[in-house]
């Protein structure tokens, strides 16, 4: 690991919520903080909730498909690092009793938790239907990705609305 080990990862077994995304940034490293970028302000947009919302370990579980930040690529960040997810994912899952509601971002976690879907991210994300209640293939929320949102404006008509209300009704049945 270029910038050594430090997983970075939120969860509680109380958590209703869970995201999986890909791997931490570099800032997200430096931090300690899931999200803890740009790309957490998009998401938390998406979502509707607020950064305390977002934080409580207690309400939404962030357990990305690797735990550390994975070193540069000539277009981004390399793949998260499989021995994180083979060594780790699966006792770090198995605590998360109480998921109703998996938002997954970016493709190597569409291919980890929708083994069955088919297609690129966008035909995945298009089909989000196929998934709800349980699970939302989302686009990584990246400024990476203004481009890709740009060509599918659908997204941020359908998608956005229907998950802040979904996790309001998640939430609200924690009460």
């Amino acid at each position: 690991l270029p910038l050594g080990p430090r997983p970075v990862i939120q969860a509680h077994p109380k958590a209703s919520i869970l995201i999986v995304g890909q791997a931490p940034a570099t800032k997200v490293h430096e931090t300690g903080f899931p999200f803890d970028d740009p790309s957490g302000k998009r998401l938390r947009e998406w979502m509707g909730v607020d950064r305390n919302t977002f934080y409580d370990k207690t309400q939404v579980a962030i357990v990305p498909m690797g735990f550390c930040y994975p070193r540069k690529s000539k277009s981004g960040d390399l793949p998260p690092r499989k021995e994180c997810a083979i060594q780790w994912r699966v006792p770090v899952l198995e605590q998360l009793k109480l998921i109703q509601l998996t938002l997954v971002i970016g493709q190597y976690a569409m291919a980890y938790h929708l083994p069955q879907a088919t297609g690129n991210l966008t035909d995945i994300v298009k089909s989000w239907q196929k998934y709800k209640p349980h699970i939302i293939p989302l686009p990584h929320p990246s400024p990476r990705n203004n481009v890709w949102l740009k060509r599918n404006p659908w997204f941020e008509e359908e998608i956005p609305p229907y998950l802040q209300r979904r996790i309001r009704t998640v939430l609200k049945s924690r009460d």
